[in-house]
């Protein structure tokens, strides 16, 4: 019996058969800023997680005869006005700014997805009532709010966390809802409807995994903004509080020696930099990679 080819039949490709989490990283390697991103963000969880054995000194201890030393073989960042090693604060200092980030979010999103879908989801008067406050909220800024929730919560790294966490809410609540309202209406919903499917499995089952490449990509940019608004807390004393490194209170220390010594400002501004540039250019190439309509 001979192999034939029905007409108009063209067998799947290589590219068809994948499935769609290897095609999404196929996608991703191949953008070079996406690389990039993920390589510095690797770099820097490795330093966090292994600052004990990385930095060469106690980023707290001080030294009185090392006060303000340029970068030197023995202090290759410098010190500070206290005379502690800024390259071991720098490295200490990007756990405060990682793990606020990443658990800032975290709330944010489970927060913000379960009241989401459930506004986009059910409409009527529990949509109307999520969307007139998480409207509220959006219209303070999004810092203001994370100050005067600080502010009132109190100074520290876990308030801090708390306070940009139920700032950045409003924004995965608008985005799940908006997304929820998009799918629901499409006709594979409407048969896990049709087949009996109660309202919680279908909200869980069928729409939820399909939202989650755009919470993805948000909840990727939004670690960005979150470890600016630690380091902006930190600056004013709202968030990591002193002797504990924090990048924000760094340049806070460092705003009164700026023309004597810069090297005080220089690195911790530069990792803010690299940490916030390397998500914003993951979740630019996440965006992509996860977008069905790429090819």
């Amino acid at each position: 019996m001979t192999d034939t080819v029905l007409p108009g039949f063209s067998p799947p490709t290589s590219d068809e058969m994948e499935t769609p989490s290897r095609r999404a990283l196929r996608r991703l390697f191949r953008r070079k800023g996406a690389v990039v991103g993920l390589v510095v963000i690797a770099s820097f969880i490795a330093l966090a997680v292994l600052a004990p054995w990385i930095a060469p000194y106690d980023p707290v201890a001080t030294s009185w005869s090392l006060v303000r030393k340029p970068p030197s073989a023995l202090n290759w960042f410098g010190t500070d006005d206290l005379g502690r090693d800024i390259l071991s604060r720098v490295i200490y200092g990007a756990r405060a700014s990682l793990v606020a980030g990443a658990i800032s979010v975290g709330i944010a999103l489970l927060i913000g997805v379960p009241f989401g879908l459930l506004s986009g989801f059910r409409g009527g008067f529990i949509d109307a009532l999520i969307s007139r406050i998480t409207d509220a909220m959006l219209a303070c800024p999004f810092l203001i709010l994370a100050i005067a929730l600080a502010a009132f919560l109190g100074p520290s790294l876990g308030n801090a966390m708390i306070a940009i966490g139920i700032s950045t809410t409003p924004i995965f609540v608008r985005l799940t809802r908006g997304q929820t309202m998009s799918v629901k209406v499409e006709d594979y919903i409407e048969a896990a409807r049709a087949v009996g499917n109660p309202r919680w499995r279908i909200a869980l089952f069928h729409i939820l995994p399909n939202i989650m490449p755009a919470l993805l990509v948000q909840a990727t940019l939004s670690i960005a903004a979150a470890i600016i608004a630690e380091a902006a807390l930190s600056f004013l004393g709202l968030g990591q509080q002193p002797p504990a490194p924090s990048w924000g209170s760094m340049l806070n220390a460092a705003q009164r020696f700026l023309t004597n010594a810069p090297w005080m400002a220089l690195w911790p501004g530069l990792a803010i930099f690299l940490v916030v540039l390397s998500f914003n250019l993951v979740g630019d190439g996440l965006r992509d990679a996860l977008d069905p309509r790429h090819r």
